[in-house]
């Protein structure tokens, strides 16, 4: 435990201006990044008398050794920054909602030549415009089955659009009249377009034009006396009124806003948002946070907003992101550049249950995302103050849920690591655990996984994965020696990593390319002097857990020895789920029922399926070597240059060396030698004979 005092920068150091700060630990890594107007005022607030800090602030201040800042121009430039580094740094103090569930949207890939609409999760893309989230993938594929009834564009994967383009057949939702068919030239490239543009303005709320247009064809069919066409288009409204009912009108004029509502007790808060676009509910998303820091409603919200709109896209957005990511953050001359990209993912109005502490600039930093003006206030009154409290309601449910679905959780990855730390008597419990695991087929194609669970939990940003090379390049001997190389070469990498060079000591360059500041130095080698981001190896476990038996453990134990690697170590073997350590002539062997012994499994079970994923990975690849992969200087760049041109390695192999040299990136040299290797020539062509038949 540090002494705050002992890193405490003196006040004159520090500058009077906004800016950013950072407080790193022992080893290099930041947990905590918050923001201030003067950054001398706010940090003189962390070194008073510990006994008066909260007790989270209080244990933050004597974790850190060290404390870094960087000024900024304006509070909203502070408030992109702060947001950039704590998506980079996953500071453990600092608060990150996350998501209850996986949502999905409606997509309509705008990009494509013949946009196709798709329900998706995950992460976006530009070029697509995303229509949600919708609470359950069923009511959104039903959704979807309505509106293909009116505007029947494409819903086809890539593969089943070429399959039918070349077989000239559409596929059966071209029979059904659910697709327009494309693929087989029934409707123009233009024309298509022109569906998917009408799809996607009756998803953002354009509807009643696209009714009254169906009942007056509807009326002129019957008009003409075309019964069955008339029938159809009554079908057709039909669908398209019970798409429109599902999002019943809550707000009046047409109103566009982000309702936010919080639940929270003292040591959890739940968050949810209703996404209202033309006056209805096009959406709902939830968070759940652990409070590890002190923080009241106003810097629950603030933080949210910074989290909401560095994330979300709107539905009616290209696919932009509504704030770019670090990378774009670094390419930025300035973090004026980033807070001022203008996107749609910002509504009009932002309706909050408390204001943040800095409400001029958040409203400026919502306005710059938006390009333009941005109301954000709490409603007292009418119908958004009834409509929040129905969010509010819907917060209170989920933070019920989460308190009983995760309390068990908390309590068994706990007495978990302490009962293992009593099994296998170490001196505390394990916070960092890494499993490694060998996979192989007959001894080919080997791999090595590295899983890493923190505090009892998969921290799947750390998995690494190994290629096992041997002696000779040609894989390991056996598992035992693969599990060897995996070892030495991840502790290998630690210690270089952690004694690295003095080009370390640098002071880092503020993230936004403006001017940096530092108390003292933080430990050097966990973290890259070029990026300011923690190294990839640079944090020691507190214990490694191997899958195997007695062999795997001594083999790996003998690797850690010969670096100098004092790590506790252990082997879970699979047939007796027996708990395996160097030098030990029995096990240890944990109940069927611990919970530490479940961790274990845990653990096992992951880097097992981490291997075997990787091993099937490069195992696929090695299967679909082509003919070209043994020509000499033909790279991948030049093969797919190659078989864009020609199709297939037949008719290159047909081809002559001239036409192959017309390919961009070929000459006539790789030409010949390409020829060559495609077209052999053997060692007793037709028509001669051998010295023995002669």
């Amino acid at each position: 435990m540090a002494d705050p005092s002992a890193y405490r920068p003196a006040p004159g150091e520090v500058p009077v201006s906004p800016g950013v700060y950072r407080f790193l630990d022992g080893e290099g890594r930041v947990i905590y990044v918050g923001k201030a107007k003067n950054l001398r005022a706010r940090l003189s607030n962390y070194f008073q008398d510990p006994a008066a800090l909260h007790p989270r602030t209080r244990k933050m201040v004597t974790t850190a050794c060290a404390v870094e800042w960087t000024v900024v121009g304006t509070e909203a430039e502070s408030l992109a920054l702060e947001y950039s580094w704590i998506k980079e740094f996953d500071p453990r103090f600092n608060v990150m909602y996350k998501d209850d569930k996986s949502y999905p949207y409606l997509a309509v890939t705008m990009r494509e030549a013949y946009p196709r609409a798709q329900v998706v999760r995950g992460a976006r893309r530009p070029g697509t415009r995303y229509f949600g989230p919708f609470v359950q993938a069923r009511s959104i594929r039903e959704t979807l089955d309505q509106l293909l009834r009116v505007f029947p564009v494409r819903s086809c994967s890539p593969g089943v659009f070429k399959r039918a383009r070349a077989s000239g057949r559409p596929c059966l939702l071209g029979y059904i009249d659910k697709c327009s068919a494309p693929c087989v030239g029934r409707i123009s490239e233009p024309d298509h377009r022109s569906l998917a543009e009408d799809l996607c303005a009756f998803m953002a709320g354009r509807t009643g034009p696209y009714l009254r247009e169906l009942d007056e064809r509807m009326r002129l069919a019957a008009a003409n006396l075309d019964f069955e066409r008339a029938a159809r288009l009554r079908d057709d409204a039909a669908a398209l009124r019970r798409v429109v009912e599902r999002n019943a009108v809550v707000l009046p004029d047409a109103t566009d806003a982000d309702v936010f509502a919080l639940a929270r007790d003292e040591l959890t808060a739940a968050v949810q948002v209703f996404h209202v676009r033309g006056g209805r509910v096009r959406g709902q998303r939830g968070w759940v946070i652990d409070l590890v820091e002190e923080a009241d409603d106003a810097e629950l919200v603030e933080r949210l907003l910074q989290q909401v709109y560095g994330d979300l896209v709107d539905p009616a957005d290209t696919g932009a992101p509504a704030r770019p990511g670090p990378a774009a953050l670094e390419a930025a001359t300035s973090v004026d550049d980033v807070a001022h990209t203008p996107t749609t993912a910002v509504p009009l109005e932002v309706l909050v249950p408390a204001l943040p502490a800095d409400a001029p600039a958040v409203r400026a930093w919502l306005a710059g995302l938006r390009g333009g003006r941005v109301e954000l206030r709490v409603p007292v009154r009418g119908d958004k103050a009834a409509l929040m409290g129905t969010v509010r309601s819907n917060a209170q449910e989920a933070l019920r849920l989460h308190k009983t679905r995760r309390a068990g959780d908390l309590t068994q990855r706990a007495a978990a690591l302490e009962e293992l730390a009593e099994a296998l008597d170490l001196p505390e419990a394990p916070l960092r655990i890494e499993c490694y695991d060998i996979s192989h087929t007959h001894g080919a194609h080997q791999v090595g996984s590295m899983v890493v669970f923190e505090d009892g939990a998969p921290r799947k940003s750390d998995y690494r994965r190994f290629v096992v090379h041997g002696r000779d390049g040609e894989g390991a001997a056996d598992d035992t020696a693969a599990m060897g190389e995996v070892l030495t070469r991840r502790f290998k990498r630690l210690s270089a990593e952690q004694g690295a060079g003095p080009e370390e000591d640098a002071e880092p360059a503020g993230a936004d390319g403006g001017t940096a500041g530092t108390a003292s130095p933080a430990a050097s080698g966990p973290i890259d002097p070029g990026t300011g981001r923690p190294r990839r190896f640079s944090y020691a476990p507190g214990l490694v857990v191997v899958d195997g038996g007695l062999p795997q453990v001594n083999a790996a134990r003998a690797a850690l020895d010969g670096l100098g690697v004092d790590v506790p170590l252990i082997g879970l073997a699979k047939r007796l789920e027996e708990v395996w350590m160097p030098g030990e002539e029995f096990p240890v062997v944990l109940a069927r029922t611990s919970p530490a012994l479940h961790l274990l499994q845990h653990l096992r079970d992951e880097s097992h399926r981490f291997a075997i994923t990787h091993h099937r990975a490069r195992r696929s690849a090695a299967m679909t070597r082509s003919a070209l992969d043994d020509v000499p200087g033909l790279g991948p760049a030049r093969q797919a240059a190659l078989l864009k041109e020609f199709g297939s390695v037949k008719r290159l192999r047909a081809a002559t060396a001239e036409r192959i040299a017309s390919v961009r990136g070929i000459g006539p040299t790789l030409a010949a030698t390409i020829l060559t290797h495609l077209n052999p020539v053997p060692d007793n062509p037709p028509g001669t004979a051998d010295e023995h038949d002669r």
